[in-house]
């Protein structure tokens, strides 16, 4: 019993830890994409932007990489940011708000309306155009940003509405790297794509023959992506992949799992979020690209994030609840959910991420990038506001 609790305890840590983290994260966030905005839209705007271009690479044992930094940026280390988040995905699975259908059907009731809602919103203003490809961009939420916002309640939100959201924005990133893995592919190779499958076939049986020595699975785990990369599918992919073979036990500190996701919380919240925030928000803000903001893509983007997420999220979940297939999380009420939906519409970076692969043409990346830091400011705002006005303070003590 004392094991069990301990475990428990040992769990609740590793979820506080990655709380904290995605909440410091947040602010860290804003401040970099403030200056990166400034940084664009200064004299110096020119060269900030070609230094994110420059050419670099690698070549290891025969294998030749060459990509612009922001691209290495977007494709590698971005990686590391989804096998954080697989390696979360992987213990919400076997131990956390996912380890049962009861536990786990109201956020993927909820992440399938936040998704659903505003793809169809963007398809609509857009069907049938050069930019129906972005339909994906608004239907991702940015876990750093809204648990950000959330974490300014301190402990004026119950732990449980803090679950919920963290729940909801993995699903709604697993859905996200899903619509990447499926719609969002360049030019196709099957033999590379079987190449990275036959690596990542040989991880599981690693895992099956309970090899504990992390290395076993990180090297191959970068041949398996440099074999995606080439195969045309999006290779941050592979973070997801990666992160269900290695070992979790139980959850056991003498686990693989437990220790790579313990050691790559700050450096991906302190490192590379930043780093991606430097490199894909410099945004050239005047007139000319505010008026763009009327354009269908950015209509689609505007109306997904900040009137999609929150109706689907919301809708969602009360029919879930309404058909007794789910219930509201204790010490949780409908106006707090609603406020929490509003908090899904941050997109920011999954989906700039979605953008870049979206579209090619800068004009068109730009005009949606804007649109995404304007609809997540209001989205996040508008959950900030009705959570602060539906979440009572602490009665001070006598």
């Amino acid at each position: 019993m004392t094991k069990i609790v301990m475990l428990v305890q040992k769990f609740k840590q590793l979820f506080l830890d990655f709380l904290a983290s995605e909440q410091a994260s947040g602010l860290l966030l804003i401040i970099c994409t403030a200056v990166s905005v400034a940084l664009a839209n200064s004299p110096a705007g020119h060269g900030y932007q070609e230094f994110w271009h420059t050419k670099v690479g690698f070549d290891i044992a025969g294998i030749e990489v060459r990509q612009s930094l922001v691209h290495l940026i977007d494709d590698g280390l971005m990686t590391v940011f989804f096998l954080l988040i697989g390696l979360e995905i992987e213990r919400e699975v076997y131990v956390g708000e996912l380890s049962s259908l009861k536990q786990a059907s109201l956020p993927i009731f909820a992440a399938l309306g936040g998704m659903a809602v505003p793809a169809l919103l963007h398809y609509v203003f857009n069907a049938g155009t050069p930019t129906q490809a972005g339909a994906g961009i608004p239907t991702a939420t940015d876990i750093a940003f809204a648990l950000g916002i959330l974490g300014l309640f301190g402990n004026r939100v119950p732990l449980s509405l803090k679950i919920f959201l963290t729940a909801l924005a993995i699903i709604d990133d697993l859905g996200a790297i899903l619509l990447i893995a499926i719609f969002y592919v360049s030019e196709f190779s099957f033999f590379y794509l079987s190449l990275a499958l036959a690596v990542f076939a040989v991880l599981v049986v690693l895992n099956r023959l309970k090899v504990l020595w992390l290395p076993a699975y990180l090297v191959p785990g970068a041949l398996m992506w440099y074999f995606m990369l080439k195969s045309g599918v999006h290779p941050t992919i592979v973070g997801v992949l990666l992160a269900f073979a290695i070992p979790f036990g139980g959850g056991s500190d003498n686990f693989p799992s437990y220790r790579l996701q313990h050691a790559l919380h700050k450096p991906v919240a302190y490192l590379i979020m930043p780093i991606f925030a430097m490199a894909n928000t410099g945004i050239v803000v005047n007139l000319e690209a505010f008026a763009q903001l009327l354009s269908p893509n950015a209509l689609g983007i505007l109306s997904g994030l900040v009137l999609g997420k929150p109706a689907g999220i919301v809708l969602f979940s009360l029919l879930a609840v309404s058909l007794g297939l789910s219930q509201l999380p204790s010490q949780v009420n409908w106006k707090q959910l609603i406020g929490v939906g509003f908090l899904g519409g941050i997109g920011f970076t999954m989906s700039i991420f979605i953008t870049l692969l979206a579209y090619s043409d800068p004009t068109t990346v730009q005009v949606s990038k804007l649109s995404i830091l304007v609809a997540s400011l209001l989205a996040g705002t508008a959950g900030y506001l009705i959570l602060h006005r539906t979440t009572p303070r602490p009665t001070p003590s006598a």
